[in-house]
């Protein structure tokens, strides 16, 4: 493993010029905070609700980033978000962003912050099209084994690990890209989330569970350092 030097990681607000908005409440704990989008449209954005909080003990465990213990909930239709540096968004069912929430969003990753989007299963045709709400001009971007977030604490040389087995096939990693910024990953037909859940839960195998592991341990430190 290649040791992961952090100078300072402190949860700052991602800096963005929104005056009509009333400001959040700023988080106490200064290590390093995941916290997931909840948002609306009826899927279940409170799903894989040990995965956020393993990976963030996983991090502390087998990085110099230390975590905290409880992954944070924010709602787009609050500046909340604006205060995490790294927000994800899971389930199965349907999302949808107003006009608002996709300008907030849309703020928030231009501005510095990232998104993970996992897909449960099910998601996929719900999520791109509001995606298109935030980003117009953009489209998903398939990252190969070659990119740098398979080579990061872990090397995952085959690119993002297959951990549930869904649609069959492999599983797939997309970006979306700011200048030049990697501001969004999807992972879809794999379920990372779910690989990193309790034990119990699933009960997936060891080589699955450590796969999901060292996929989330990477992309964090890839966000962290780029």
């Amino acid at each position: 493993m290649r040791a992961l030097v952090l100078a300072v990681l402190v949860a700052l607000p991602v800096l963005v010029a929104l005056p009509m908005l009333a400001l959040a409440e700023v988080p106490t704990d200064a290590k390093f905070q995941m916290a997931r989008i909840r948002y609306s449209g009826g899927g279940d954005w409170y799903g894989d609700e040990t995965s956020w909080i393993n990976l963030m003990t996983g991090l502390s465990e087998r990085t110099t980033i230390a975590s905290a213990k409880k992954e944070a909930v924010v709602s787009l239709r609050s500046n909340d978000i604006f205060y995490y540096p790294f927000v994800t968004l899971t389930g199965h069912g349907t999302v949808t962003f107003s006009d608002d929430e996709a300008a907030r969003l849309r703020a928030y990753l231009t501005g510095g912050g990232f998104l993970w989007i996992d897909d449960d299963y099910g998601l996929d045709q719900y999520i791109r099209p509001q995606m298109k709400k935030v980003f117009p001009d953009k489209e998903f971007v398939e990252l190969g084994p070659e990119h740098p977030v398979f080579h990061q604490v872990y090397e995952l040389k085959d690119g993002i690990p297959k951990i549930h087995e869904h649609d069959g096939g492999p599983g797939h990693a997309f970006g979306i890209f700011h200048q030049g910024r990697l501001v969004c990953f999807y992972s879809w037909n794999t379920d990372i989330g779910d690989g990193l859940e309790d034990v119990e839960v699933h009960g997936d195998p060891p080589e699955k569970r450590e796969a999901a592991l060292q996929m989330g341990i990477n992309l964090v430190t890839y966000v962290l350092t780029h």
